[in-house]
């Protein structure tokens, strides 16, 4: 038996002013790539969460990580499309961990999905849904809370790459 909820979520386009290559590299290194060796290496020594929390802390010198690159350009250009993208899904599976302890289905949200992609002027925009949107989708106080908090870091990885976006972020009456 299957059950169906709707919910609406806010896109944001962040049009940066940045050159699209200087932006993809800020952000790369903003959010740098997972190492999963780091977590295999403490599941086969029997390590705990708390080493997992370490691993992440020091991996992560934003909070967040790049768990897949999906680069757009390559893909498309061959059917000819010259409008440069790249798409993330990025993330901290120990931020993660505190919505799924209240329901599996968050992580149909996590990691987050994010397109960086160019404009007629060569520049960067940062396009994706509000984590808050999709997070209280579930309905779950605890789990919308960390929606609201990856908002926010979400908002501090874009300023370290050079973008003001607190205000794209902000909650205004919808």
């Amino acid at each position: 038996m299957a059950s169906h909820h709707s919910h609406t979520v806010t896109r944001i386009d962040v049009s940066t002013g940045i050159a699209y290559d200087d932006f993809v590299n800020a952000f790369e290194k903003a959010a740098p790539a997972f190492n999963p060796v780091s977590l295999e290496l403490i599941a086969e020594t029997g390590g705990s969460w708390d080493d997992v929390r370490a691993a992440m802390a020091g991996s992560a010198p934003n909070d967040l990580v790049r768990y897949a690159r999906i680069n757009g350009t390559s893909l498309f250009s061959i059917a000819g499309h010259t409008t440069r993208s790249m798409e993330y899904l990025t993330g901290n599976h120990v931020i993660a961990e505190t919505m799924y302890r209240h329901d599996p289905k968050a992580l149909l949200y996590a990691p987050l999905r994010m397109l960086i992609y160019s404009d007629g002027n060569g520049n960067a925009v940062f396009s994706m849904h509000r984590p808050s949107d999709e997070f209280g989708s579930l309905g779950i106080p605890e789990v919308t809370k960390v929606g609201e908090d990856l908002d926010r870091l979400v908002v501090n990885l874009l300023r370290v790459c050079g973008v003001d976006a607190s205000q794209d972020f902000a909650r205004h009456s919808e």
